[in-house]
């Protein structure tokens, strides 16, 4: 698909979101409204109340909604939705399809879900994220990657990709990795985009399973290719399902 970008200077750092609508959401178990844009404005001016650049990818936001809450910060991009894959999974692709294009405008990139997720404070001036310049920063949560909901939820992966039984083997005590928000310098996110991709162009393009593989596939690439890079959990993302609302002293606020 192609891209229209004209409002970013080279080495923009950047916030990204995409918001699929009009399909059921088998994590929520509901189909979310196709021009609601309350779903997403607690990200949007938490995003631009930093003075940061975030591009919401669309493909049901009425041409009217965007223009009237686009802004010096906040840019919508329609998108068209391909049903080969859940929209958990095809957020990826609508990122690396952008970044072919337009990568050379990025010094910095998070990507992150859009409608339980906030951000706090700006983590690209942060001296962690500075100093740890060839990191994967992403999301966790409070339980290791061994538990039922992770072991039902990569059965296709687990039966497609050879290896997957013996990373999930030698992997399973580690903290579990969340998908919701996956950063780093713009090279290095592009990098890791492609790869996470062709995992589910050749791995996930047929799941029918009730389980999206998207955590799978996240987990899987990150321990087995990006282990020594990565960073979880504070400073990056508050305590997943938590809601600590008070809390000010991590970048983003994961439900």
């Amino acid at each position: 698909m192609a891209f229209e970008i004209s409002s970013f200077r080279p080495n923009t750092d950047v916030i990204m979101a995409c918001h699929i609508t009009g399909v059921f959401d088998v994590n929520r178990t509901t189909t979310l409204d196709n021009d609601k844009y309350e779903l997403v404005r607690d990200w949007a001016e938490s995003v631009a109340n930093q003075g940061l650049q975030g591009i919401i990818f669309h493909n049901n936001f009425s041409l009217e909604t965007c223009e009237k809450f686009q802004n010096d910060y906040i840019s919508f991009i329609k998108i068209d939705y391909n049903n080969q894959f859940n929209p958990n999974v095809y957020r990826y692709f609508v990122y690396n399809d952008f970044l072919q294009q337009h990568v050379q405008f990025f010094k910095n990139i998070f990507v992150t879900d859009i409608t339980d997720v906030t951000l706090l404070s700006n983590p690209f001036i942060d001296s962690y994220f500075i100093e740890n310049s060839t990191s994967i920063f992403c999301g966790d949560e409070p339980k290791t990657l061994h538990n039922d909901w992770m072991m039902d939820h990569s059965t296709h992966l687990r039966n497609n990709i050879s290896d997957y039984a013996a990373y999930e083997r030698k992997f399973g005590s580690e903290t579990l990795l969340n998908c919701g928000i996956i950063g780093s310098k713009a090279p290095i996110f592009f990098d890791f985009i492609k790869k996470l991709c062709a995992i589910h162009a050749t791995a996930n393009s047929e799941n029918q399973t009730a389980f999206t593989g998207d955590m799978g596939a996240f987990n899987y690439l990150a321990r087995t290719q990006f282990n020594s890079h990565l960073i979880h959990g504070a400073p990056v993302n508050t305590v997943f399902k938590l809601y600590e609302n008070e809390r000010q002293d991590c970048w983003f606020r994961h439900k």
